[in-house]
């Protein structure tokens, strides 16, 4: 084998392997790592005063003198404070809601509770009995006091806005003097900003 020969197959055999070490030996950048932001964290005090709205159904009864039922929306604000015991939640709160149910030719324009509340805290949940004083307003029945009783679950969204729900039974013995009892069942759902 000639000189010649063996030079053409070392430099035919080194431009086939030249590609193969084209390059540098620096590492290709790295790609960017995307963090997605952690969620915001929610925690499970309760402590504080609330204020929000309110919106649901009413279904009114009479019984006595007069016997008529009705039903319709009703919807109104939400006030209160809760302090947080730790598994137990303890609060007060004032509700006013107007409504336009209609009774036999008296119509039940609002309805305003003085309420207590007593919950388990469930961190970010707050299942609660709540029970009070209760006044009714008509149009041309009079007024009348009377008490409710119900239940309520409450849930944080943030830390400040809570959605929730409550279903109470309102009873009014001999309203207004009238010989007429009326009973009333709410069910509603809550959005409520806590300060």
């Amino acid at each position: 084998m000639s000189v010649k020969t063996i030079a053409f197959a070392v430099l035919g055999t080194a431009s086939l392997a030249a590609p193969a070490m084209a390059g540098t030996m620096t590492p290709p950048p790295a790609e960017p790592v995307i963090v997605a932001p952690a969620p915001a964290r929610v925690t499970g005090d309760w402590t504080g005063v609330y204020g929000g709205v309110e919106l649901g159904y009413a279904d009114v009864s009479t019984s006595g003198a007069a016997s008529v039922d009705g039903d319709g929306a009703i919807g109104g604000l939400v006030l209160g404070y809760d302090y947080d015991f730790g598994d137990w939640v303890v609060g007060a709160g004032l509700d006013y809601d107007w409504t336009d149910v209609e009774l036999g030719g008296v119509k039940a324009d609002n309805l305003a509770r003085l309420k207590v509340r007593v919950g388990y805290d469930f961190g970010n949940g707050l299942l609660y009995g709540t029970a009070g004083a209760a006044k009714a307003f008509t149009d041309v029945a009079g007024d009348d006091t009377g008490y409710f009783a119900g239940v309520g679950y409450e849930h944080k969204l943030t830390e400040k806005v809570t959605v929730g729900g409550e279903v109470l039974y309102h009873q009014f013995d001999d309203f207004n003097g009238s010989g007429v009892d009326a009973e009333a069942t709410t069910a509603q759902v809550k959005v409520n900003y806590r300060f």
